[in-house]
């Protein structure tokens, strides 16, 4: 027997044991992995009693007495129980779909998508089950990676997977049509959604923060957001120049751990000079060392040297500074370093558990704060938001336009800083990037971040969907109204492009924006190619919930949502339910995720095609309602982008009739008030 098919048959064996009955080796704390800073010491004795009761419901009574004492030491240790002992020996990654032991080929798309998730290259805490966003969690510990991969092995097509917020409660019947796993992560009673609440009831071992693709298994890397960057930065430059040409351009911004990790390949691709700062010099290698990054420097000086020699020669480069991003504003505030566009992808939802560092403090010093001493964490880190604030508004004074990237920076200085970062009006002195660029350039017009991956792990597969899905723009581009042909050729350019930028980190995964008739033209076409035996097996179709329907976020994705119902949640969860009974084969609805716990909702899917009718049936219904139900609720809003595309919608498919707004004259409305 090949020393490659006796490793799949452990590793198939190893699936399908779940959790074993006796005590397996403890591995060794790998130093060279990325950890998770040490969680707040939220519990009292009571609630660490009720914590360790919770983690002791997996295992058999006889291993108690052992666990208990070593989940002890992990709460008193890390602030979790992670279960590190049961941390699989085998390698993480994303396997071709056929080396999965299943009963529901749906089932084991599902497999290959979450050790995709957990992939050292791809997750940024792997070992704490963390994917990215300092807290974005796949499961809260290994005991339940365990039980659902066995579940997932277990399961037929006539059985749905229930997971509440990581933990496995169970396979239930079910039939063909439903969606294979049901997922909710956070999903909390309102008054019990504050921040320490989340990190009291994560203790517990009874909810969790699955951020957007963390939690519903659809990340795909930095790869997931490098387009959406892309299309960011590039239109943000249009803004200012008219042109789009970034041609010798600096834009400054913060953040290389999991979607922030996109920035420095983003700013490239557009035609700019890129400078990021990460405060974690682990993962700035780890970007360097996959090639989003080109250059390294963790000195101020020669840094800004080499900013003016790419200025002048106008240059596209991607640099990291390996620092606190405060720090660099300030020293290139004091050399009069000219930035044309400013931006921040921290993690600023998470600012005192590891999203955000305090300046003047290295990186081991201030995670030892974080644990140890967390009221004067709390003082530093607001006070150096207050001097990131002060520099960025010295920068915009001499001509720079800066913009919130969704990661509650805006929110972060003005509620937990009172930094100078609102008009006197009280609305804040800098837009979001949605208001300003994605909500009216794609998600009104139903553009969003359309995702696929090919099971079978093969490149050749992959360049063929990249051609099948050029082929389709292509075809559009030339139909289109000239409404969207700018976004189709934004779209069409990055396609052509993709494979040569390197996107790829773990599976064999690409992502576009597109509408819902783009969508659905690019599945089908994939999914006769999967019939005719061109493309060699199935394909897992996603999107981030950062979408058009998928996230209700007043700060971040319907932020360009001006009635007022950018408060309200109705949409992620109709997106949720909706996909359910229109053909999704999994579905999330999770509370968090981008700009905090509490405050946004968001739904995702995965559908997997099979070359089957009943998948160009599925694919047919489900995506175009998961594209429309938002452009309806944003037409509704009378956002007028919106109102055309729900137009356009509505003579593709006459059964859809959509509740379209009167819109009422503020002339009127202003001799009333």
């Amino acid at each position: 027997m090949s020393d490659s098919i006796l490793s799949t048959t452990t590793f198939q064996q190893a699936i399908l044991e779940g959790i074993p009955n006796e005590l397996p080796t403890h591995p060794v704390y790998d130093p060279n992995v990325s950890h998770a800073p040490k969680r707040k010491d939220i519990l009292t004795k009571t609630e660490k009693k009720l914590a360790l009761k919770n983690a002791l419901r997996y295992f058999p009574k006889h291993l108690h007495a052992d666990l208990a004492t070593e989940f002890a030491t992990e709460l008193e240790q890390y602030g979790r129980i992670y279960m590190h002992r049961y941390r699989p020996t085998y390698d993480m990654y994303a396997r071709p779909i056929q080396e999965y032991p299943c009963k529901s080929l749906q089932a084991a798309s599902i497999m290959l998508m979450i050790q995709n998730n957990l992939d050292p290259a791809v997750a940024q805490h792997p070992h704490e089950l963390i994917t990215y966003g300092g807290n974005g969690s796949v499961f809260q510990n290994w005991a339940q990676y365990r039980l659902c991969m066995q579940y997932l092995a277990q399961m037929t097509d006539e059985q749905t997977l229930v997971m509440y917020s990581g933990h496995p409660l169970g396979l239930f019947p079910s039939h063909k049509d439903a969606p294979r796993v049901v997922v909710t992560n956070g999903m909390m009673i309102p008054n019990h959604s504050k921040p320490d609440d989340w990190e009291r009831y994560n203790a517990l071992g009874v909810t969790q923060y699955g951020q957007m693709t963390a939690g519903s298994y659809m990340y795909i890397g930095p790869q997931g957001i490098v387009h959406g960057t892309t299309i960011t930065v590039l239109n943000a430059g249009r803004m200012q120049g008219g042109s789009g040409d970034l041609a010798g351009k600096l834009f400054v911004t913060a953040g290389l751990g999991g979607m922030s990790g996109a920035q420095a390949k983003a700013a490239v691709i557009a035609g700019a000079i890129g400078v990021v700062a990460e405060i974690n010099e682990h993962a700035a290698r780890k970007r360097h060392s996959q090639g989003w990054v080109d250059e390294l420097y963790d000195d101020l000086a020669p840094l800004v040297a080499r900013i003016r020699e790419a200025q002048q020669n106008k240059e596209a480069v991607s640099i990291a500074y390996c620092g606190n991003i405060v720090e660099l504003w300030e020293y290139l505030v004091e050399q009069k370093v000219h930035v044309d566009l400013g931006s921040d992808q921290t993690s600023l939802h998470n600012p005192y558990a590891g999203g955000y560092y305090p300046a003047d403090l290295p990186f081991e010093e201030a995670n030892a704060m974080m644990a140890n001493d967390p009221e004067q964490f709390k003082t530093l880190i607001q006070a150096t938001l207050r001097r990131h604030v002060n520099a960025i508004n010295t920068m915009s004074e001499r001509g720079m336009y800066f913009f919130d990237y969704g990661n509650a920076f805006l929110k972060a200085a003005r509620d937990e800083a009172q930094a100078d970062i609102t008009k006197a009006d009280g609305s804040f002195k800098y837009p979001s990037y949605v208001q300003d660029i994605m909500g009216p350039m794609c998600f009104d017009y139903g553009f969003g971040p359309f995702r696929w991956v090919c099971a079978s792990g093969d490149l050749t597969d992959l360049r063929f969907s990249d051609m099948l899905a050029a082929d389709v723009l292509e075809q559009m581009h030339e139909e289109a109204p000239e409404d969207i042909k700018q976004q189709l050729a934004d779209n069409l350019l990055w396609i052509r492009q993709a494979e040569e930028n390197q996107l790829v980190v773990g599976s064999k995964a690409r992502i576009l924006y597109a509408d819902s008739v783009g969508r659905i033209r690019i599945a089908k076409a994939f999914n006769q190619a999967i019939r005719e035996g061109k493309i060699s097996a199935p394909i897992v179709l996603g999107r981030d919930h950062h979408d058009v329907s998928g996230t209700d976020s007043p700060y971040r994705e319907t932020s360009n949502i001006y009635d007022g119902s950018q408060f309200t949640a109705d949409m992620a969860v109709h997106n949720f339910v909706g996909d359910a009974f229109r053909g999704a084969t999994w579905i999330s609805l999770h509370n968090g995720g981008g700009v905090g716990w509490g405050e946004v909702m968001n739904g995702g899917f995965g559908l997997l095609l099979d070359g089957s009718e009943a998948a160009d049936r599925r694919l047919e219904s489900m995506l175009f309602w998961d594209v429309n139900n938002g452009i309806a609720r944003r037409s509704w809003a009378q956002n007028p982008h919106a109102i055309f595309a729900i137009k356009e919608a509505m003579k593709y498919n006459p059964e859809l009739k959509v509740t379209l707004p009167n819109q009422a004259d503020d002339d009127l409305l202003n001799t009333l008030f």
